[in-house]
């Protein structure tokens, strides 16, 4: 068990009716009894009880006292809450009050957690998930939070971690036997079942990246020629002055974020420079980094308009490549220039979907909202909590890793296995090996079995089951104080 005890404020610093402070570490129940200056409350039962300082016996603050014995508690140690009054005067006494108490200090960030990880109270997805849900600023981040906070991304893993175990065993069974009547190998229904495994995987890793990207939010690049609108548009979209708007071409130098809550879903709409050639150094670096950020984007909105030359707009399709939603923009200005869509139209082959909208008016915007949540319903359709999504590039990694394991050693196999859409599935002329010949293949036993090995070893890491030691304090240094 941890010696050090640890405390820290979990509800912020700021002024609020409520603050709550949070112990955990075998010293917790001296520390509250020194403070209670008695006796601790019954356990789980909050109990309103008087605050002093144990040095001078001068009261605190009044307040409920709860006292968690381990390891019935979130972190699996004796843990207490201090319910006191949320102003910074009570808040920063109680934590000079604590700070001078033996054998206890300042929690470091996600350290709660971490010892809750570290005591078997939850994976290492849980963590995340819990993390996830406190940094979550839409519905649908904090439903696919919630999912993995209450382990529906790690039973998964373990799941098919449980099915590649039971088939290392027989393997390992015939190596470890191999002078007595053991037959080598994997039965049929073992060679079926890491079959079955890998091609969950790809289905699993087959999912356009949709956790990410609603963990990270959804990036949205606004580009196109100078002048057609597009800081005005993002300060439209954004419902505020975000961009700096004015007539003058290149006033947009470097690329403006906003965060929105679209219909639920995370998205980041990124303002960039006007795309067009030109000597001014600082803006060819604006527009390179505008041309950066629209490959990076899930989405561009290209925007143009009929008062800028056509040339430039024509210019600007070139990078419609990806998901791309044309914009004609000013499109109560379109009765003076009827010709502009038409013509742009012959000048260019291919023009993504295209809605009309006049930023100025406010005409189309409406719609274009309502496609946006519309294209990203689609994209998100087949994500849900009975079938949870990678969230995390190190889950992605690790599950990559897991793949090629198994398809050596499923090659390694020889014979009994054949690819069809890219995936090893049970040939015809599959027979249960008796030795360490498969159909006239030799295979190299203990090679194939310690690629099994390697693939229940990076199922490992993604749930923190086996050799995480390095990535923990990568991961709990996201979290925030007393989580």
């Amino acid at each position: 068990m941890t010696t050090q005890t640890i405390y820290a404020p979990c509800s912020g610093l700021g002024q609020s009716a409520i603050a709550v402070i949070r112990l955990s570490g075998d010293q917790t129940g001296q520390v509250v009894s020194a403070l209670l200056r008695g006796a601790l409350p019954p356990s789980r039962q909050a109990s309103l009880r008087r605050l002093c300082d144990p040095a001078t016996g001068e009261e605190i603050d009044r307040g409920l006292v709860l006292w968690f014995p381990a390891p019935g508690s979130f972190t699996g140690e004796d843990m207490a809450e201090l319910h006191l009054h949320g102003g910074r005067a009570v808040i920063t006494r109680v934590l000079e009050t604590l700070s001078r108490q033996p054998r206890i200090r300042l929690a470091e960030p996600g350290e709660f957690t971490r010892r809750a990880f570290e005591n078997g109270k939850l994976d290492l997805t849980s963590a995340e998930g819990i993390a996830d849900l406190v940094a979550a600023e839409t519905e649908v981040q904090r439903a696919q939070a919630l999912g993995q906070m209450e382990g529906a991304l790690g039973k998964q893993y373990d799941s098919w971690r449980a099915r590649l175990v039971s088939a290392l065993a027989h393997m390992e069974a015939g190596i470890d036997f191999s002078d007595e009547d053991v037959p080598f190998g994997l039965t049929a229904g073992k060679f079926e079942d890491i079959l079955c495994v890998q091609h969950e995987i790809i289905q699993h890793l087959d999912d356009n990246r949709g956790g990410e990207r609603l963990r990270e939010g959804i990036c949205v690049a606004i580009l196109g020629p100078p002048n057609v609108g597009k800081s005005s548009l993002l300060n439209a979209l954004a419902q505020k002055d975000a961009a700096i708007v004015a007539a003058t071409a290149g006033t947009t130098r470097d690329a403006i974020e906003v965060h929105l809550d679209l219909g639920g879903y995370p998205v980041t709409l990124v303002d960039t420079a006007g795309l067009r050639p030109t000597d001014n150094e600082v803006e060819n670096e604006g527009v390179r980094r505008a041309t950066e950020k629209a490959s990076r984007a899930d989405l561009k909105l290209l925007v143009v308009s009929p008062d800028v030359a056509l040339k430039h707009c024509s210019e600007a399709l070139r990078f419609c490549e990806g998901e791309t939603l044309l914009l004609m923009n000013k499109a109560d200005l379109l009765p003076d220039f009827p010709d502009f869509e038409s013509r742009l139209k012959q000048q260019n082959q291919e023009i993504p979907e295209s809605l009309s909208v006049s930023v100025k008016t406010g005409a189309g915007l409406r719609q274009l909202l309502e496609c946006l949540e519309s294209r990203f319903q689609a994209w998100f359709s087949q994500l849900s909590a009975e079938t949870p999504s990678v969230t995390r590039h190190r889950h992605r990694d690790a599950l990559q890793e897991c793949h090629a394991a198994l398809t050596r050693a499923l090659t390694a196999l020889g014979a009994g296995a054949v690819e069809k859409n890219n995936v090893l599935v049970a040939g015809d002329n599959y027979k249960q090996p008796a030795t360490s010949a498969v159909e006239g293949h030799t295979v190299a036993i203990e090679l194939v079995a310690e690629d099994l090995r390697l693939a229940t070893r990076y199922l490992g890491r993604i749930t923190g089951s086996v050799d995480v030691e390095d990535l923990l304090d990568v991961i709990f240094s996201d979290f925030c104080i007393g989580k």
